[in-house]
């Protein structure tokens, strides 16, 4: 009979401790998670400058790092001579020739006016002359082709004059205009490669890692650094597939974590549309127990601040929640 009792309470007695401890959480299991802005350069280059460390806080604008740049900048000193050659060629075929050669010109001009006056008082004198029978005609005819010359050849000078003072024809000005807008955008392309190797901040955050030191070649496109924005902490928790049917996106839940001082509102952004793990048989009523898939939610941004990425939360239901 003893031995009777002795057995019966061995028996029980797992399962009176089973009755006293406390009841599951109702809630899902997860953990925070950073969307980190991974800061890269779209050129390589040897690291020369790395003006944070992790943890420091970053402002939008502040120097992080700089990359060699020499053969940059000295190509782009290179393309800003290359444009200011281009917009001196595209100024003077919009002017005419110079001053001093319309000057030349000029004189020459007022030279042959003097000519064809000389020519045409002679040629009236002899006219007279042949008249009165003092010279031949031969003489007169000489003064006649004397002053037709001087006739031509102030044409020729005006005409000269009148393109001297016009600009380059219509097609070199277009092609000079052509050069000078090439020019512009080289020296465009430049800058920006210039601006790759010396990069800032795009918005405050958290300088959370660094990936390379002072010295090291850092290849195109590569991070250098991370940084976590303020408000840019999510939640990822993982619900039995038993519970999917209750979960939509834009529903409430609320955030537990250690130290939280209090629940932390949120609501879901994504739900994951497969299983995270799959028991290696085909499914039944007893392994769909074993489905579990990936659930997203987002606090407020002045709640994100809260969080922290990698640390456990649990996250419960807000009955009733809707969208």
């Amino acid at each position: 009979m003893r031995c009777f009792n002795t057995c019966l309470a061995l028996l029980l007695t797992p399962l009176l401790l089973a009755g006293c401890q406390p009841k599951p959480t109702p809630g899902w299991s997860g953990y925070g998670e950073g969307d980190y802005v991974y800061v890269s350069s779209q050129l390589g280059g040897t690291l020369t400058q790395l003006n944070v460390r992790s943890g420091d806080q970053a402002t939008q604008g502040m120097p992080l790092f700089a990359l060699e740049a020499e053969n940059e900048q000295a190509a782009r000193s290179e393309a800003d001579a290359r444009l200011v050659r281009a917009n001196a060629q595209l100024a003077n075929a919009a002017k005419g020739k110079r001053s001093d050669e319309i000057a030349v010109i000029q004189a020459q001009l007022s030279q042959a006016r003097a000519q064809a006056r000389l020519n045409a008082d002679a040629l009236a004198r002899e006219e007279q002359l042949v008249k009165q029978g003092f010279v031949s005609e031969a003489r007169r005819d000489d003064l006649r082709t004397a002053q037709a010359q001087s006739a031509a050849r102030m044409d020729e000078l005006a005409a000269q004059l009148r393109v001297a003072q016009l600009p380059a024809r219509v097609d070199e000005r277009a092609a000079a205009a052509a050069d000078t807008e090439a020019a512009r955008q080289s020296v465009r392309q430049l800058a920006w490669r210039e601006a790759q190797k010396s990069r800032t901040a795009p918005v405050d955050g958290l300088v959370t890692d660094t990936f390379f030191r002072v010295g090291e070649s850092v290849p195109a496109g590569q991070p250098v650094l991370a940084l976590l924005p303020p408000g840019h902490i999510k939640v990822r928790f993982f619900v039995p597939e038993s519970a999917m049917g209750s979960l939509q996106v834009g529903a409430a839940v609320n955030i537990v974590c250690d130290g939280c001082a209090g629940p932390i509102p949120a609501r879901i952004s994504f739900i994951s549309n497969r299983a995270e793990y799959t028991p290696p048989v085909i499914y039944s009523n007893a392994q769909r127990a074993k489905l579990v898939f990936m659930v997203e939610a987002r606090p407020s941004a002045s709640d994100a601040a809260r969080l922290k990425p990698g640390q456990p939360v649990e996250v419960l239901p807000v009955a009733g929640a809707t969208p």
